[in-house]
């Protein structure tokens, strides 16, 4: 893959709330594919700026650490979908319950 198809490719994994991430963490210093890659994960606003404090808040942090933190802040927004389609799905079982 040449480069510019391989920068094509990177920008096309980014949008406009995780941007800003992106361009922070090159500008500290990580690989450009890296920071696309974290960038791309971060799919809301709320994730993109959890990750971009995290990645402010010091110099330069090994990889494996990023990763680590993009991958608990994955699993917390897993576990917090799942309680709220829990409590959704209770709350159409107590409507049930209700209606007979």
């Amino acid at each position: 893959m040449n480069s510019l198809s391989r920068l094509i490719c990177i920008r096309s994994m980014i949008n406009s709330f995780n941007r800003s991430l992106y361009e922070n963490m090159v500008a500290k210093g990580y690989d450009t594919a890296f920071s696309a890659r974290i960038a791309g994960e971060m799919h809301t606003p709320y994730l993109a700026d959890r990750m971009l404090r995290y990645i402010s808040r010091s110099p330069l942090l090994p990889l494996e650490e990023v990763a680590d933190e993009m991958l608990s802040i994955l699993s917390e927004r897993d576990a917090l979908i799942k309680k709220h389609i829990a409590q959704n799905a209770q709350q159409k079982l107590n409507e049930f319950y209700r209606s007979r």
